[in-house]
């Protein structure tokens, strides 16, 4: 998977900016990332993209579990 692909399936459940904090760079880093590679301001994905990235979708993955459980109870 490339980073483009992975951060396109974490935009419903993590912001870009949260995912750059994720990654420990900047907001405009990770825009740069997902420009087109043949576009002027285009930039390699950071280092260790992909742990930083399967770590915040662990995260949001438990956050979403827990969501659903409360609606769950709240609804009975």
């Amino acid at each position: 998977m490339d980073f483009k692909s992975a951060v396109d399936r974490l935009r419903y459940s993590a912001t870009r900016e949260e995912i750059a904090e994720a990654l420990g760079v900047s907001f405009y880093s990770v825009a740069q990332a997902l420009l087109p590679n043949d576009s002027g301001g285009f930039r390699k994905a950071p280092p260790g993209w992909e742990q930083g990235l399967a770590k915040l979708a662990r995260k949001r993955g438990g956050d979403l579990v827990k969501l659903a459980e409360q609606l769950e109870r709240e609804a009975k």
